[in-house]
């Protein structure tokens, strides 16, 4: 019997690895970087070497970037350094938006569980944070002393006019504003330069590249007062003994993206995949007005519902059928008690019947047409 060929397209949850020109050294680089003896030295210096490749594709400063187990812990640093600034005596409150990550959404409950008041905004039509929802919210919020906001959305792929947001942010806010972005799908797909962005902190995580699971990067324009002590690994701000060669296969992937190039292929083969679904009468591309080429849209990232069809069901005979697909974050997925974010694009029937597609730098279109194929296949079924 023939192994089943098998086709991915859930690069959102994970990204498979791409080749790596250099290889680390377990051999040279075992030791802890903490250690003062050789073996400790040299992985010390594998480590720095690894942080100046990150910040230098973030464009960014070495003393701005920490490696942290991912964008989930990053996120989680960030958003509970609240609570010293709030015991020294300085009263905080948070703003995010309803359709933020669970890392996020889940925090900012724990948060109000602990006495921090957290405001949600609503999004734009098509999903983004938007600018004037969020000026109005700060308008009528002044006392807000964190905004949390995701910059890519991960689970229909609306990219918020972060520049704008920021602006806004600085302009509206009488008090000094921490401005922390999740962008874990923003990363190796839209071009980054945290030297020109006004924020504060940042999250990203490796695996969403192709880089290796259990490490990412937490951006500081300046060091936080973090809940979690250790060994003062990381200038203190995520302690615990680091991922060498996790950091090490992290500047790899980074470093050697082609980012530009692959943003341009993806708009192509997105454009394919959007107009093949729209030809699929129970078909809807959510939110329904998303262009063909929409640059308020990650070209990597597409939410579609079918009609009669709830999106496990669809997953499920997908994956039968060899196409790995997801219903959403995985995230998500991974705590059934919490469902899905919202953004103002969802409507209940659209939430119960959608697929999260999401292509990458390796994704063909042939393997979108086979996509498209075992789609009409499935529906047959339902």
């Amino acid at each position: 019997m023939n192994e089943q060929r098998r086709y991915y397209f859930d690069w959102a949850a994970t990204a498979p690895p791409p080749p790596v020109q250099k290889q680390f050294d377990t051999a040279l680089l075992f030791g802890n970087p903490s250690s003062k003896h050789t073996e400790g030295r040299a992985a010390r210096e594998s480590l720095e070497e690894s942080r100046r490749r990150c910040a230098a594709a973030l464009d960014t400063d070495t003393n701005t970037t920490y490696f942290t187990s991912g964008a989930t812990e990053s996120n989680t640093i960030a958003l509970f350094s609240i609570l010293l600034r709030q015991a020294d005596g300085i009263k905080q409150t948070l703003l995010t938006t309803t359709a933020e990550h669970p890392s996020v959404l889940q925090n900012c409950a724990t948060l109000k569980q602990l006495g921090i008041p957290v405001y949600y905004m609503d999004t734009a039509t098509y999903g983004g944070a938007d600018p004037e929802i969020l000026e109005k919210n700060l308008h009528k919020n002044t006392d807000t002393t964190m905004l949390a906001m995701m910059y890519v959305n991960n689970e229909n792929g609306a990219v918020s006019n972060l520049n704008k947001l920021v602006e806004t942010a600085r302009r509206k806010s009488a008090k000094k504003l921490h401005i922390h972005i999740d962008m874990a799908q923003a990363l190796g797909k839209l071009p980054l330069s945290l030297r020109n962005m006004d924020i504060d902190s940042a999250s990203f995580s490796a695996h969403k590249i192709g880089g290796p699971r259990g490490i990412g990067i937490l951006y500081l324009r300046k060091p936080l007062q973090t809940l979690c002590k250790g060994g003062g690994q990381e200038g203190g701000q995520r302690p615990g003994t680091e991922n060498t060669a996790g950091a090490f296969y992290f500047a790899e992937t980074l470093e050697t993206l082609p980012v530009q190039k692959n943003y341009n292929d993806a708009v192509i083969k997105m454009a394919h995949l959007i107009n093949a679904l729209r030809s699929i009468d129970r078909c809807t591309i959510n939110p329904e007005i998303r262009e063909t080429e929409d640059p308020r849209f990650s070209p990597y990232i597409l939410r579609a519902s079918f009609k009669n069809a709830p999106g496990e069901v669809m997953q499920r005979l997908l994956d039968d059928e060899g196409f790995a697909v997801s219903t959403g974050s995985a995230c998500s997925s991974a705590v059934k008690k919490h469902p899905s974010p919202k953004t103002a694009a969802d409507s209940e029937e659209h939430d119960f019947t959608s697929i999260r597609i999401s292509i990458g730098r390796d994704t063909q279109i042939d393997e979108i047409e086979q996509l498209i194929e075992a789609i009409h296949r499935v529906l047959r079924q339902i």
